[in-house]
């Protein structure tokens, strides 16, 4: 094989046969190739991603394992992780998507926890868009498909519309599980002597190449690329959880780890790598579909596999678990000293590497340079004032982007397995942590737009948000995880941006104690029509120690005072109503966003979450997308009744501003009369305000508007549909 057709450029082939002293076989040559890809190397961004601060209170595992863990109470551990499915979803969106859920739930039970709920982050294109919406559909449909299936509940997720999604869409895929604290799973214990077992489906040429296909733009043609589309069986993989964590509770494994992007490579030479050890596989005895060339075999993505290691006493009585679970299982390799990745096929030694050659990629340090229209793009549009108040809301609540999402979340079973603690739709997930009287929320925020006109702030306002609804909704922060969607790191201006992304993330991760427990990079979303906005996606996960103490964002009473926390505005810059009503759909998003403030943001947190403790409290709502009148439309539709707001001081300003502004630590709370004086003793210190009453059947401010619950809900309910009839 030539070495430009495994990926790798003129210099990296240099350095790999200086290391060697000769020349690499073609298996060599592929193999190599395959874990110096972007996608399993993380080449591009490891010392960006070094930034991250990685410790914390809750914090039992970090980077660098399948999963991240979290102590959570009662001898519990929450692994979690989310990744990315980009490119196999655009060019095959059922099986793209469907795998993706596949592929997470295994990360998850490769840290010894049953899989227990999973969200899904999209962005789309336009549903206007004939293409745009197959693709949703497709991807909708195979999200459901799988997840229902396997038995896994999706309890929320984010859907993102925006043109720029139009030929390149984003589905990443978050899981998580409950793990017992002295039952983790490592990848790293796996010793001399041990041997290397597969379990699970046979191999097969589905997916091979699929890590190197997802570190290059996508083709023009995508059909060239559907053979590197896995192919996934939820059933198989409900057999492979139930066995996994029999053998584990049995203490019949003293390691384990997902084949996912790069198969049996990439799972075999990271658990050496991680282990410090060597590794010999045996071609022969690897169960196959069809004949196959042995580079085939190694880089298939063929789903529903996991790779355990087994010491050789216990290996009988693992053949036996399998074999009650109907799956194929092998001894195809051995654990052996020194740093030597060894493959043999009929007593042929047909490949040997340095262990460290697979798992030590040297990085790249791409140049950085700030886009040339930074300040334009910054420069906040002219005429930023509404003629229409009322009509502008409306138009919000029914856009893509301010619209229910029912139609997507119906097709999942949330209520499987019997966790979840709210419906979706709500700006947090909700989850009952077993044994105890808590419960475990996770928010998943990300916004493109404003990452695209301010990349540091645009982020550290993504970041802060999911902080922000979590701890209004009454939890402890305990960690997060994140997906890194960008364009090529190759073109300096976009890695300009993922560089900044990355350090606002950080930034607000180190002041606010939120250590990044896991994550994934996701490049090189493109084609020949242009790259993607920037699109971190961010998943919080967060604590509420008794159930009594969790805030809903519906729950409001007649007579209950609306109150409003934090600044009277944020910023229209790159805000939904800068690009629904001023013209940002033909020019994209233009304006500042909210400049990130450390100290507002710890002032929030503490007075949040102080607040949550309080029994006069029933119910709040970060202000995020859509501004305040956004947040006040969905609590009257999802209360079904009235809120009456007293403009006062606030109605000789321009109330666009202040109704439809984004961004910046500031929410509104619905309050008991009673317990007002309590309220603003909590807030005492940071700016809150009461802003009217719940009563009537309508939303109504001052002069500027005054709207019937019913127009409010058709907008919301039922705008035009996101995904075909």
């Amino acid at each position: 094989m030539n070495y430009r057709d495994a990926g790798l450029s003129d210099g990296e082939y240099e350095r790999i046969k200086n290391i060697l002293g000769r020349e690499p076989n073609d298996l060599e040559t592929a193999l190599i190739g395959v874990m110096w890809s972007e996608h399993c190397s993380y080449k591009s961004t490891r010392r960006l991603l070094s930034q991250f601060p990685q410790s914390g209170p809750a914090m039992v595992q970090g980077p660098g394992e399948n999963a991240g863990v979290v102590a959570c109470g009662g001898g519990w551990g929450l692994a979690f992780k989310v990744e990315s499915h980009n490119h196999p979803s655009a060019v095959a969106p059922y099986q793209g998507a469907a795998t993706g859920v596949g592929g997470i739930i295994r990360d998850i039970l490769a840290m010894g926890a049953r899989p227990a709920a999973s969200l899904d982050g999209l962005f789309l294109g336009s549903p206007d868009s004939v293409k745009s919406a197959n693709l949703a559909e497709g991807i909708v449909e195979g999200i459901a498909g799988y997840g229902n299936a396997v038995g896994v509940p999706t309890i929320g997720g984010k859907t993102f519309y925006d043109p720029c999604f139009e030929d390149n869409p984003l589905v990443n895929a978050f899981s998580c599980g409950l793990v017992r604290l002295d039952s983790i799973v490592s990848s790293r214990t796996a010793r001399p002597g041990d041997i290397a077992v597969l379990l699970g489906s046979k191999t097969g040429r589905d997916g091979i190449a699929g890590a190197s296909f997802a570190s290059r733009e996508l083709d023009e043609d995508s059909r060239e690329s559907r053979p590197q589309i896995q192919i996934g069986d939820p059933f198989e993989e409900k057999l492979l959880i139930e066995c996994c964590l029999e053998l584990k509770e049995k203490g019949l494994i003293a390691s384990m780890q997902d084949m996912g992007a790069a198969g049996i490579l990439s799972s075999s030479s990271e658990i050496a790598h991680k282990s410090g050890v060597g590794i010999e596989i045996f071609c022969e005895r690897i169960p196959l579909r069809e004949r196959m060339e042995l580079w085939e075999i190694f880089l298939s993505e063929s789903q529903e596999r996991m790779l355990l290691i087994v010491v050789p006493e216990k290996l009988d009585d693992v053949m036996a678990m399998a074999d009650h679970y109907g799956l194929e299982c092998a001894d195809v390799g051995a654990i052996i000293e020194g740093d030597r990745y060894i493959v043999v096929n009929r007593s042929v030694t047909v490949a040997d590497l340095p262990v460290s050659i697979l798992g030590d990629v040297p990085t790249i340090d791409w140049p950085s340079l700030k886009p040339r229209d930074a300040d334009e793009r910054r420069n906040q549009p002219p005429d930023m004032k509404s003629a229409d108040l009322a009509g502008d809301l409306l138009k919000l609540l029914g856009s893509p982007n301010g619209r229910e999402r029912r139609e997507i979340w119906e097709q999942y079973d949330c209520q499987v397995q019997l966790r979840a603690a709210e419906e979706p739709g709500c700006p947090v997930s909700a989850m009952r942590l077993p044994d105890t009287d808590g419960l475990l929320l996770f928010s998943m925020e990300g916004e493109p737009w404003k990452c695209r006109t301010d990349p540091f702030n645009g982020a550290a306002e993504t970041m802060a948000q999911s902080l922000r609804v979590l701890e209004l909704s009454g939890a402890e922060p305990l960690g997060m995880t994140n997906c890194l969607n960008f364009p090529s790191p190759e073109n300096p201006e976009n890695f300009y941006e993922l560089s900044e992304c990355v350090r606002g993330i950080s930034a607000v991760c180190a002041d606010m104690s939120c250590p990044v427990v896991s994550g994934n990079v996701s490049l090189y979303n493109e084609t020949s029509r242009g790259g993607i906005y920037p699109a971190p996606l961010i998943v919080t996960a967060g604590l509420v120690p008794h159930r009594e103490f969790y805030v809903s964002c519906a729950g409001a009473r007649e007579g209950d005072v609306v109150c409003l926390v934090g600044p009277p505005e944020g910023s229209l810059g790159a805000s939904r109503w800068q690009m629904l009503c001023r013209g940002g759909a033909a020019t994209g998003p233009r304006g500042a966003t909210w400049i990130y403030d450390s100290e507002m943001e710890m002032a929030f947190s503490e007075r949040a979450i102080a607040t949550s403790r309080k029994a006069y409290v029933r119910s709040g709502r970060v202000i995020a997308g859509g501004g305040l009148a956004a947040a006040l439309a969905k609590s009257a539709i999802a209360d079904d009744i009235g809120i009456e707001i007293d403009l006062g001081e606030f109605g000789d300003r321009d109330l666009t501003g202040f109704l439809f502004s984004e961004g910046g630590p500031r929410a509104v709370y619905f309050i008991q009369a009673d317990g007002l004086d309590k309220f603003f003793s909590i807030w005492d210190g940071y700016p809150a305000v009461r802003l009217g009453v719940v009563r009537g059947d309508s939303l109504k401010a001052g002069g500027a508007f005054d709207l019937p619950i019913q127009d409010l809900r058709r907008a919301f309910k039922d705008g035009r549909r996101l995904l075909r009839s």
